[in-house]
């Protein structure tokens, strides 16, 4: 499997600085850490919780082009919901959190029919997990599981590959809470 990564506002840098510090955490180093901007357009996505940069309230709230600005992931993978693989884009998870400055124990996911499942914090870290915005290069409707959907990339290792980690991919996300 390969995972792409770019960012739309820093050309031709595709990569990231990674810091590799004791016990095996990875520190990115890509781009400053900024105050997140309030949305522009209709919110898609609400971060709430233990938020250190809420942009309204004391959540953050993203729109679709506040995402699309964040560093995008790409990858292809099978899973469970679809006869072929399918090729996912979007924003890391831990992109998101670092955006709205959220950190904790467990990530609690809502999909628009208030589904819920939690995840362990770490998943985000030791996982390339992406919050897809795009589904084969196209934005996902509602019915076709989006417009946003939560997904490991389930062919990266094997033990990605089983009820568990499918459990904790949601689709139709509207917010997550850092607990």
């Amino acid at each position: 499997m390969r995972i792409r990564r770019s960012h739309p506002n820093h050309p031709g840098t595709g990569r990231r600085s990674l810091l590799c510090l004791g016990g095996g955490l990875l520190l990115a180093a890509a781009w400053p850490v900024r105050a997140l901007v309030a949305a522009s357009g209709p919110v898609v996505l609400t971060v709430g919780g233990r938020v250190r940069m809420p942009n309204q309230g004391d959540a953050a709230h993203f729109d679709m082009t506040m995402l699309a600005a964040l560093p995008q992931t790409s990858f292809s993978t099978r899973t469970p919901w679809y006869a072929q693989p399918r090729r996912f884009t979007g924003p890391l998870l831990r992109d998101v959190l670092v955006a709205a400055g959220a950190q904790g124990d467990v990530i609690r996911l809502t999909a628009l029919n208030d589904y819920r499942v939690d995840m362990p914090y770490q998943d985000a870290q030791r996982h390339d997990v992406i919050v897809a915005r795009l589904l084969d290069d196209k934005p996902m409707a509602v019915r076709d599981k989006g417009p946003l959907f939560v997904i490991y990339p389930f062919d990266s290792r094997p033990e990605l590959r089983g009820a568990v980690y499918y459990s904790r991919s949601a689709w139709q996300l509207r917010k997550i809470d850092v607990l």
